[in-house]
């Protein structure tokens, strides 16, 4: 084509400009379309965080193609290549974007069909064995409560320990609380979207106990915006670790982790014959099965 004094690029351009006059629109025009309609209700980090992995991972692969000339194989293999590279969980979250921005073009008439419904993630992706946090069983709760009471160490640490048992709340939920969260009038604790996992507010009904420990860490650190400031600089949270490590000294080493008291409160909580869409609730879990099993190991 050189030869003939063809560019060979702008032949391409020129064919990929024809195809989206005959087929329509490209995929990566179409996800645009898409991503307009679909941020709205969704956090600003988490659009930004989408199109980003759009552009990472979904885009090479077919983005400049007609999105109706796209087939299953070609989406299996952007997805295997992520993969690939180490990224299940990236993986997984392409194909499934993949496929939300396919229905929509089904929707408003850019494709007739969604080929990445046509994928389960089990067909083509490795499975990750599942692995629980360290934690006591609930019959020896009452021993590790006794533990946190006689904790040697900082005054501030024994509390976060204490009330993370009562509410069974993240470690980073924990520790990133701030007192405009909590009214501690109505005993209650307003988690906003941002600081969850699940990007969903969320609402912590506080016990005559929890009370009593946020009172005490009002008087410890009521002059600053978070309930449990750095030691060394107060303007961030302590460390994810502090409650860790101080489990560690307490002798629960590979025994317990922060994370261990959400597992022994869906326990507990089943083996009282609560409901288990309440306990879900109450742990701020999406409703999936696979969550829910890992965590409660009363089923077992």
């Amino acid at each position: 084509m050189l030869a003939s004094g063809i560019d060979p690029m702008a032949e391409r351009k020129a064919e990929r400009t024809a195809n989206r006059e005959t087929n329509g629109l490209s995929f990566r025009e179409v996800a645009a379309k898409w991503h307009e309609h679909w941020k709205d209700g969704n956090s600003a980090h988490h659009v930004k965080a989408t199109w980003s992995r759009l552009g990472t991972n979904v885009f090479p692969a077919f983005g400049d193609i007609a999105i109706t000339d796209i087939e299953a194989p070609q989406i299996v293999a952007m997805v295997k290549g992520v993969q690939d590279r180490g990224k299940l969980d990236i993986a997984k979250r392409a194909l499934e974007t993949t496929g939300q921005i396919f229905r929509y073009a089904v929707a408003h008439g850019h494709a007739k069909r969604n080929p990445a419904a046509d994928i389960k993630p089990g067909d083509i992706l490795k499975s990750r064995q599942k692995v629980n946090h360290a934690r006591v069983d609930a019959k020896e709760l009452p021993a590790l409560l006794r533990a946190i009471e006689l904790y040697q160490g900082k005054h501030v640490t024994r509390l976060a320990m204490k009330l993370m048992a009562m509410t069974f709340v993240r470690t980073s939920e924990l520790i990133g609380a701030k007192w405009g969260e909590f009214d501690l009038e109505a005993a209650r604790w307003d988690i906003p979207a941002e600081r969850m996992k699940m990007r969903t507010p969320h609402i912590v009904p506080l016990s005559e106990q929890a009370l009593e420990v946020l009172a005490l860490l009002k008087q410890l650190n009521g002059n600053s915006d978070l309930v449990f400031p750095g030691e060394r600089d107060p303007e961030k949270p302590m460390s994810n670790m502090t409650i860790l490590e101080a489990l560690k000294r307490m002798g629960y080493r590979g025994e317990m982790t922060g994370h261990g008291f959400r597992g022994i409160a869906s326990t507990i909580l089943h083996e009282l014959e609560y409901p288990h869409e309440h306990i879900e609730l109450q742990l701020a879990h999406a409703p999936r099965n696979a969550v829910s099993a890992a965590y409660n190991h009363a089923c077992i």
